[in-house]
């Protein structure tokens, strides 16, 4: 049975990491799992994965979205997060979507490697302005692992918590839930999703 608000069908949009795309992970899994409950699943190859940058990502995603609405889901993994709350903050004061859902989320990271840095600086240090992306999106699911590479658990925990108001749930010995992780599905991020397109 489709999913359906008014008439409408309902959207995912899932946004890879740095240095993944479409085919990688647990996106395959989820898009198939989504269309089969009458979704429109899109899972887009952003542009330059190894040196993404923000400008390029916000708008890329931005001009595939087109208009947002509350039958708009959007999942991102590691800096699909970001991209994508960044994406949130630049909608217009009439646009609002469904929710949204973050894999390994951040605002800080541990142990990059030095080439790694300076790509990393800009997402690390350009503000995100959550006044914006709360009025933009008001149900956030984040999911982070105990023993993510990458670090910053509490820290990252606590700003989505306090900033975006959302629920944050821990997984077990799950590193960074994907990339280098061998993790093709993940049933608890497709719960999310139905879960909020329920509600």
């Amino acid at each position: 049975m489709r999913q359906t608000f008014n008439g409408t069908r309902k959207r995912v949009f899932i946004v890879h990491g740095w240095g993944a795309d479409s085919s990688a992970d647990w996106f395959p899994w989820l898009k198939r799992q989504l269309e089969k409950r009458g979704f429109e699943v899109f899972v887009p190859d952003m542009p330059d994965t190894e040196n993404p940058r923000i400008k390029e990502w916000v708008s890329y995603l931005g001009k595939l979205i087109g208009g947002a609405d509350k039958n708009t889901y959007l999942i991102g993994h590691s800096i699909g997060g970001q991209t994508i709350m960044r994406y949130l903050e630049r909608l217009a004061p009439n646009e609002k979507i469904g929710g949204s859902v973050f894999v390994a989320g951040w605002f800080y990271l541990d142990n990059l490697k030095e080439e790694e840095k300076p790509i990393a600086k800009p997402w690390l240090e350009t503000p995100i302005n959550f006044k914006k992306i709360n009025r933009a999106c008001d149900k956030f699911i984040v999911f982070l692992s105990d023993n993510d590479p990458f670090g910053a658990l509490e820290k990252n925990k606590k700003i989505f918590e306090e900033k975006l108001g959302a629920k944050v749930i821990i997984e077990h010995n799950k590193g960074h839930l994907g990339g280098d992780d061998d993790f093709t599905k993940l049933p608890s991020v497709l719960q999310a999703v139905l879960d909020f397109s329920n509600s």
